[in-house]
């Protein structure tokens, strides 16, 4: 469903990784992904179902912003925006840079390989039925990054992605330099400096604030075709639902132009 400004259509997915977030905050105006029943198997394989739901949502959206509980589900955002775009850059916003791999990661933390997944660098991880075409790494932008892995930080010294700082300055130049390409937009929300952000599941201490986190995003939409986005709300779950959760995904979400409603009567006050 689009939002009151017709701008964009709301699309919820609320999981991270392969665990369902029941508090997970639903806008109103909101269409939620109902995937299919998670069978008995690996965390992967019952990924796959949830992103297979999410991808078929994001298709047969005009313009797609998806609120998530992790940044994996991105593979699927990503996928179905391929779908009506032959090419496809990436701003990727987020304190960590998500570029591990099976075989580099030291946790094995699936959520740490997003955009590594985008790429093509997580080969073997999934069954992938998605269709996901990998970026190439010159069609991407990484802002911020400040908390990385010794081994995820030599990747990306090795890599063609561009690395930038969360300046909305430097964004713009980026985009531009990219080409007239459509540009998908991710935001992980512990890209905020830790101080402004109660609750995150992976706080990530100083950085950038909420104010210049919404410039960077406003910078994005008016330098580029914006063909999708995506807001990881990476908050730990007894969190997720809290007033000030959902006043940070306003603003952010204002940010890039869209307007959201809550159902006042389900607001849990703040934990903070």
């Amino acid at each position: 469903m689009a939002d009151p400004d017709g701008l964009w259509d709301l699309i919820v997915t609320p999981w991270h990784l392969d665990q369902h977030l029941p508090d997970f905050p639903v806008p109103a105006s909101a269409t939620q992904v109902v995937p299919p029943v998670l069978p008995a198997e690996s965390v992967p394989a019952r990924m796959n179902l949830l992103h297979q739901a999410t991808a078929n949502a994001v298709a047969r959206a005009a313009k797609p912003l998806v609120l998530s509980g992790d940044c994996p589900t991105s593979r699927a955002a990503v996928a179905a925006l391929q779908r009506r775009h032959h090419d496809l850059a990436v701003l990727w916003l987020d304190a960590h840079g998500d570029f591990n791999t099976p075989k580099i990661s030291t946790s094995g933390y699936i959520g740490g390989m997003a955009l590594a997944m985008l790429t093509g660098r997580t080969e073997g991880l999934f069954d992938d039925p998605l269709g996901l075409r990998p970026v190439p790494d010159t069609s991407v932008v990484l802002a911020d990054a400040r908390d990385l892995d010794p081994a995820e930080r030599n990747a990306l010294a090795a890599s063609r992605v561009r690395r930038v700082p969360a300046d909305p300055a430097a964004i713009t130049t980026a985009l531009a330099e990219l080409g007239p390409i459509p540009v998908y937009v991710h935001l992980d929300i512990d890209v905020i400096d830790s101080a402004e952000l109660p609750g995150a599941r992976f706080p990530s201490g100083p950085g950038p604030s909420v104010a210049r986190i919404e410039e960077c995003l406003a910078a994005a939409c008016a330098s580029a075709d914006v063909a999708g986005a995506y807001l990881a709300c990476a908050w730990l779950p007894e969190h997720v639902n809290d007033q000030s959760t959902r006043e940070t995904i306003s603003r952010l979400t204002a940010a890039l132009g869209a307007n959201v409603a809550w159902h006042e009567a389900a607001i849990t006050p703040s934990s903070a």
